[in-house]
């Protein structure tokens, strides 16, 4: 397996454990918003993953991911049922990706140019699945601090990076 499978699988992966997530929640649970503790819902975290996944798919066949540009499709965020479906409908697309590491322009906010704007900056395909993943799983890691406030179990891997997973393994922590 080549690096670029290696990394759709990665992303994948990451999305399934999503799916996993989604499907053990109850609706309230999914939506369910904690003022001042928590102001955004598991539910908006799985919409705000999802976006950026679509961004990245789409940007493709141009050549450029416009991350601001993200389409807020509300529905994910409210209904189970259909952010399930949108994780498969993202795992289906990373599957049909061609096995080419192509060029892409990046533009992000949280970096403004001179004139106020998002900048845009070189990348290509594999940087951008890293990305991808490591996004998802700082949202992961999100999600399980407000699992354990709404009192619902999680397992202790989910939401931690995998580098840190193998130190854990590894050293005395």
């Amino acid at each position: 397996m080549n690096s670029y499978s290696i990394l759709i699988q990665y992303n994948k992966n990451s999305l399934k454990e999503g799916i996993d997530l989604i499907r053990r929640l109850t609706h309230r649970s999914f939506i369910k918003v904690e003022p001042p503790i928590y102001e955004s819902s598991i539910g908006e975290h799985v919409r705000h993953i999802v976006e950026h996944y679509t961004c990245f798919l789409a940007g493709i066949p141009e050549g450029s991911v416009d991350y601001d540009a993200r389409h807020r499709d509300f529905r994910i965020s409210s209904d189970r049922e259909y952010a399930e479906a949108q994780y498969e409908y993202v795992c289906t697309q990373l599957d049909a990706l061609d096995d080419e590491n192509v060029p892409l322009t990046v533009k992000m906010s949280g970096t403004t140019d001179a004139d106020g704007g998002s900048p845009w900056s070189e990348s290509n395909v594999k940087r951008e699945l890293q990305y991808l993943q490591a996004h998802t799983i700082h949202h992961y890691a999100l999600i399980s601090m407000i699992m354990r406030v709404q009192g619902i179990e999680t397992d202790r891997k989910f939401g931690v990076a995998p580098s840190t997973l193998s130190y854990r393994q590894t050293s005395d922590v």
